[in-house]
């Protein structure tokens, strides 16, 4: 891997969900798709994971994926195989005791949660499904008691952005390993909320509270789909006269460039097309007609992500390009182009020609 870190890889086991979350990126039905990749097929789809990437992180999605009743088998295939398991779940009911102890058998490194609310009127009524916030701080201290960490998911949206703080609060009080901060992609149900994605100087704010968070914070804070958190990182740290930005993670692994899609991150759907992230819905093939492996080396589209001089717009004359990339999926729901300029990025490039001195 000369020296970079393991590639992580998201697999959507299913979309099935009993939960309607307003913001959910694979808009979650209640069944689970005829479809889906079998056991077997799934089974053959980690095998070419483990030989190809040694050591690569497989997260376990959804939907919700436990739903699906072979999820910690295929976790433990994972496992045993030398992957680095992480399991994302939504539904804090379906953590009981057992299962957590079974979670921890089979190998999971990690467990992540979604709570977007510091308290429940707020939390139950995003999730659509009451009692959701009551059953999610239940599921949390079983994990805990079972001795499998865990870290809390929060989307950042208009309506919750003033409850950051709070919500920090509860993430340590809960005994979280970490908080991962997503900024809102309009994709999936997430459309429906074009109003709740805040605004790119919004963003800029929240994002030097999040540096300031990190360097007090006592467990690890992270941002995901704000690729440009890394500019603002590398500006903050000039600004304090300091060689580096401190690194934080959450992750099972350090993240050192922004958008990682393509570039150390991929999506593979629950009926196997593989995308860059799951947030952007533009696959580059099939892991049934095609390895996974092959895919993610050779796909002209990652190739591209690769490339830093292939990004267009502001992002093209950004000197910070190479460290952010900006969001891929932001772009592309914003104008149908996956290598366009990042829309809710506020900063104006140095190398940028203001129309008046081009003329």
């Amino acid at each position: 891997m000369s020296g970079r870190p393991p590639l992580v890889v998201a697999w959507e086991v299913t979309r099935a969900c009993p939960l309607a979350c307003r913001h959910c990126r694979a808009t979650a039905q209640r069944d689970r798709h005829p479809a889906e990749l079998t056991l077997g097929e799934g089974s053959a789809l980690i095998a070419d994971l483990a030989g190809a990437f040694p050591g690569a992180v497989l997260i376990l999605t959804g939907g919700e994926p436990l739903s699906r009743p072979d999820t910690l088998e295929l976790a433990a295939i994972g496992s045993e195989l030398g992957l680095q398991v992480a399991l994302s779940v939504d539904v804090g009911w379906l953590l009981t005791p057992e299962l957590c102890r079974r979670v921890g058998d089979a190998g999971v490194r990690r467990v992540s949660f979604s709570i977007h609310f510091p308290d429940a009127g707020r939390s139950d009524r995003f999730a659509s499904t009451q009692g959701f916030h009551a059953a999610a701080l239940k599921g949390l201290a079983n994990l805990r008691a079972a001795g499998v960490p865990f870290q809390v998911h929060t989307t950042v949206m208009r309506s919750n952005v003033g409850q950051l703080p709070r919500l920090h609060r509860l993430v340590r009080e809960l005994g979280a390993a970490g908080w991962e901060l997503f900024f809102l992609v309009p994709t999936g149900r997430g459309r429906l909320l074009a109003g709740e994605e805040l605004p790119a100087a919004e963003q800029e704010r929240v994002l030097r509270w999040l540096y300031r968070l990190q360097r007090y914070s006592p467990f690890p804070v992270k941002q995901i789909c704000a690729p440009h958190f890394r500019r603002v990182e590398a500006q903050s740290a000039r600004a304090r006269h300091e060689s580096r930005p401190a690194r934080f993670t959450t992750r099972l692994t350090a993240m050192s460039r922004g958008c990682l899609a393509g570039n150390g991150f991929a999506f593979v759907s629950h009926v196997g097309d593989v995308c860059g992230c799951g947030f952007l819905p533009l696959s580059v093939g099939n892991v049934r007609e095609r390895p996974f492996s092959e895919l993610y080396l050779h796909a002209p589209l990652f190739e591209a992500f690769r490339d830093p001089s292939r990004l267009g717009g502001d992002c093209g004359l950004c000197e910070y390009r190479a460290l952010c990339g900006g969001c891929r999926a932001r772009a592309y729901a914003a104008t149908g182009d996956a290598l366009a300029e990042e829309p809710d990025c506020a900063y104006e490039p140095a190398g940028l020609v203001p129309a008046s001195a081009s003329r």
